[in-house]
């Protein structure tokens, strides 16, 4: 973070300073410097970190403030005082405001140097490959600020704009909600100057209530955008290219379409990835040999190759960068090191009807002599009243793209098992199991050579544990 005084801290987020057991005076600590990382999580606090106290639904932060101090903070911000502190603390009336409020000011204070752009990224799927493949081609360019795994929320968000340091070029900011206003509040913070829109599917919809409500959140991205910012749209979702409606922004297309800006021509699916012609509104192309596995990738290349160009980066150091990655993040179509002629691809970490349809299409085109094609597949999650509908409806696209072999794990996902079952042209081909324990047990000595098995679930079904002990096994 850069540099602040206490008293500053104190000011942005409306709190009081408090040394000991006693108020202090504002003004009075103006020369003590804070700039050290913020967090809410005292594990990963060190020397000179600033740990924010933050109820949560199952634990409360300020029982973790001593364990932070032992760790390095010298800084506590929280919502009551703590006696007997080794450190100052500031005493704030809602913890998450109050990160909110000290991201906002840290962006602003860093664009008023003129150098640092701001990349808003959102969607239903695809929000952490295309951040971390923006931050791939910009950090080529410059210091650049990107979230670790999924920190998008109203928690994680901020935490990573408090990364920011006073020479930073870029900050990448993913953007996820649960409920409408969460992006706005968001967008607020951070003020992107390239907004992007890669989806709206049915992930969180049980939480949204609906798709309508869904698509209302995502636009939120866009809304707000200046007339001097640009909108990164995908314009092969049709309730994401209805938002150009909506924003005074200069829109920027990314698909498949022919009337896509940024286009692929040509893709060809293999098991090692996708090839495919990669065109920009310049009139220049290239093709470009993309390692992350699964066609519909292709889409969140395509969006980070929007960005970049939108930021000036020509179209070869595009392509370098795009061409260097080979795996989407840890748990997303990642395919494990094996040695005993078994492939397994660990896709547990989200999971959507669209991302699982998207990983199950991968799957059937992976085809060859001796390959038999395995789904260990999990409960989607967050889908409420759309989720029997939606589990029968994968179980019986599974079966309708010739999959061979089904493995269903968790009362969750029963619906997805008993539609492959009614689908299904033989007996066995889905089994169901109440565990994942109970389901290993048996792949083990099922699972032979020439196999490819997706491994896909909400990552509240946590079968990304199994997808890795697969792993261990045929390492």
């Amino acid at each position: 973070m850069i540099d602040l005084t206490l008293d500053e801290v104190a000011r942005i987020t409306g709190g009081t300073l408090v040394l000991g057991d006693h108020a202090v005076a504002q003004g009075t600590n103006e020369s003590t410097i804070v700039n050290g990382l913020v967090d809410t999580d005292s594990r990963e606090i060190g020397t000179g970190g600033i740990f924010v106290a933050k109820p949560g639904e199952f634990s409360d932060g300020h029982l973790f403030i001593p364990a932070a101090i032992d760790n390095g903070a010298d800084l506590v911000i929280c919502e009551r005082v703590i006696d007997d502190l080794a450190v100052p603390q500031i005493v704030v009336a809602d913890s998450v405001d109050a990160l909110a409020a000290l991201a906002t000011e840290v962006v602003r204070r860093i664009r008023a140097g003129g150098v640092l752009k701001v990349v808003g990224i959102t969607g239903s799927n695809g929000k952490t490959t295309t951040k971390n493949l923006v931050r791939t081609i910009l950090e080529r360019r410059g210091p650049t600020v990107a979230p670790r795994d999924s920190f998008n929320n109203e928690v994680g968000a901020p935490l990573t704009m408090l990364k920011l340091e006073s020479d930073s070029q870029y900050l990448v900011a993913e953007m996820g909600a649960s409920k409408p206003g969460e992006i706005s509040r968001l967008v607020r913070m951070a003020r992107p100057d390239v907004g992007v829109v890669l989806t709206v599917g049915l992930a969180h919809a049980g939480e949204f209530g609906g798709i309508e409500k869904t698509l209302q959140t995502k636009t939120e991205m866009v809304t707000d955008l200046l007339s001097t910012d640009v909108a990164v749209l995908n314009i092969d979702d049709f309730r994401v290219e209805g938002m150009a409606a909506k924003t005074s922004a200069s829109v920027l297309w990314f698909g498949l379409e022919s009337g896509a800006d940024v286009r692929a021509t040509d893709l060809v699916a293999t098991s090692t990835g996708t090839t495919f012609t990669l065109s920009l509104p310049t009139g220049e192309s290239q093709s470009v040999r993309f390692g992350v596995l699964g066609e519909h990738h292709v889409m969140n290349a395509l969006a980070a190759a929007a960005v970049a160009h939108t930021l000036g980066v020509p179209l070869a150091e595009i392509v370098d960068a795009l061409q260097s990655v080979t795996r989407a993040e840890r748990w997303r179509m990642e395919v494990l090191p094996t040695t005993k002629g078994v492939t397994i691809i660990n896709d547990a970490y989200n999971a959507s009807p669209d991302s699982m349809l998207a990983g199950l299409k991968t799957l059937a085109q992976i085809s060859g002599e001796g390959i038999r094609r395995v789904a260990i597949l999990g409960e989607m999650s967050e889908l409420g009243e759309f989720s029997l509908a939606e589990h029968d409806r994968i179980g019986r696209t599974i079966v309708r793209l010739g999959i061979e072999r089904i493995f269903v794990i968790g009362e969750g996902a029963r619906a997805l098992h008993l539609a492959a079952t009614h689908e299904g042209s033989w007996d066995g081909e889905s089994a169901f199991f109440e565990t994942a324990d109970e389901a290993y047990a048996l792949l083990e000595t099922e699972l032979r050579p020439g196999d490819v098995v997706l491994v896909k679930s909400s990552n509240s079904a946590g079968l990304r544990f199994l997808g890795d002990r697969l792993g261990e096994l045929f390492a």
